[in-house]
């Protein structure tokens, strides 16, 4: 089919004001977050509902015609970018919007893909329940795309990642059949648990048009507190003694490099000004069914104690939900803040938490070594052993130079991270940026039954293509 009566045909599925065909209009939709990749499509196309969708996808694979999912195109990896060459139709996800039902009793939210996570998380605690998939970007992604990715974010230690908190799917495969999995269970033995081929997938098996979320209880009380550590060894041994301590209630855990902060300061001006000086950084969450004055009475005890005998050398601890949001702060912000600072190397590595320091010792010193005047900005999950682990030269105005050296950094850091038993990707996926490394460090079985897969459900390769595999 030409490209105009293709155009035609999905104005006839969605309405003209759904079919994007100008330059302009879409733009915002053919690059990435970072900037770094810019593709080109046939037209945007935003379907109203799952029908809708089914349409446009059956429409598209009669006619051969690649397809493009994307939801708020936040993502770091370049997945929900079309390629250059223009042949695809990209599917945005924005209008299913919908949250379709509360269940308070099951502790469970039905909702579209393209509800915003903000939204999501507002929806749940209206119903006095709590959503706890928490991201820098939750005010622009969409739950499709948070499912798409995996999606981890600050609480991943406690409540795990998105793959944890789904219990069903709404999907469309590429033939535009609508597989309906929206079974709100927690037991469900009888077979193949179809919903983990679309989690992480990046779509490239089929378009997550709904899901079933798990909620949980409100904690009664939170309480937050930034640590200043001497090193990521004595971040690490904290760790395991703020688990020993309080166990489930220690909902997150950041590990924040002095160099990270210092960016953050420079460039967006956050407030906790008052923060001690020190190398190294812990950002720590407590959370539950506790009362206030029982969980800062703890907290404050266990922060004496181990300042007393050297596992800690100061803290500040958030005396009101201002404050502990400002702290939050300078954690959420850094990513924005790199961007301000120039072009970088960026890396989202996972690693067992015994490890993490001798990873960044021993990166640290293998890219001094290649590259004089390196600067590394680390921060990340590390309640869950997940880094993220930024290279750039100091002087800013280097750093687009410094980009040409990628592959050698790249080679470098991932490895290093291999050899310690480790992933290139904790939760920002593959997308286009990691689809050429992934050869290196996945066993080839692996990769052959990941391609038995898409076969088998993408028998003609039309769904996201380029990305992944």
């Amino acid at each position: 089919m030409k490209r105009d009566n293709l155009i035609r045909k999905l104005v006839d599925l969605v309405g003209e004001t759904h079919v994007l065909t100008t330059e302009d209009a879409m733009s915002p939709h053919l690059v990435d977050w970072r900037g770094r990749y810019r593709g080109s499509a046939v037209c945007v196309v935003q379907p109203g509902s799952t029908a809708e969708v089914s349409a446009v996808v059956a429409t598209c694979a009669l006619n051969g015609v690649a397809i493009v999912p994307q939801g708020g195109n936040t993502g770091l990896c370049g997945a929900a970018t079309p390629n250059p060459e223009g042949g695809a139709v990209v599917v945005g996800l924005a209008r299913l919007n919908r949250i379709r039902s509360v269940d308070q009793a099951n502790n469970t939210m039905t909702v579209e893909a393209g509800c915003l996570l903000h939204d999501i998380r507002a929806a749940a605690a209206a119903a006095q329940r709590l959503f706890p998939l928490s991201l820098a970007a939750e005010g622009s992604c969409q739950i499709g795309g948070n499912l798409s990715t995996n999606a981890g974010g600050v609480q991943v230690l406690r409540y795990g990642n998105a793959r944890e908190l789904t219990l069903g799917l709404e999907v469309v495969l590429p033939s535009g059949e609508v597989w309906d999995a929206l079974r709100g269970l927690r037991k469900n033995n009888t077979g193949y648990d179809l919903k983990q081929l679309f989690i992480g997938a990046e779509g490239t098996l089929g378009i997550i048009t709904a899901a079933v979320l798990k909620l949980f209880p409100q904690p009664r009380a939170t309480e937050t507190a930034w640590l200043a550590v001497a090193s990521p060894g004595a971040a690490v041994s904290l760790l395991g003694h703020l688990q020993d301590r309080f166990g489930a209630a220690l909902t997150a855990c950041e590990l924040i490099s002095d160099v990270a902060l210092q960016i953050v300061r420079r460039h967006l001006h956050c407030r906790a000004a008052d923060l001690p000086a020190s190398p190294w950084h812990l950002l720590i969450e407590l959370s539950g069914s506790d009362d206030a004055a029982t969980m800062r009475e703890g907290l404050t005890s266990f922060l004496a104690a181990a300042s007393d005998d050297g596992r800690l050398d100061n803290a500040v601890l958030a005396h009101n939900s201002e404050q502990a949001r400002e702290l939050w702060a300078l954690r959420e912000n850094i990513g924005e803040a790199e961007r301000r600072e120039g072009p970088s190397i960026k890396h989202d590595v996972a690693l067992p938490i015994s490890v993490l320091p001798e990873f960044i010792a021993l990166a640290e010193q293998a890219l001094g070594a290649a590259f004089p005047d390196l600067r590394s900005v680390v921060f990340g999950h590390i309640g869950d052993g997940n880094l993220h682990y930024n290279q750039s030269r100091i002087d800013a105005a280097d750093n687009l130079a410094f980009l040409d050296a990628r592959p050698q950094v790249n080679r470098i850091v991932h490895d290093l991270a291999h050899r310690l038993g480790g992933s290139i990707s904790a939760e920002h996926g593959i997308g286009q940026l990691k689809r050429d490394e992934l050869p290196r460090y996945k066993q080839p079985l692996e990769l052959d039954l990941m391609r038995a897969i898409k076969r088998a459900i993408d028998p003609r390769g039309l769904m996201n293509p380029g990305k992944l595999l």
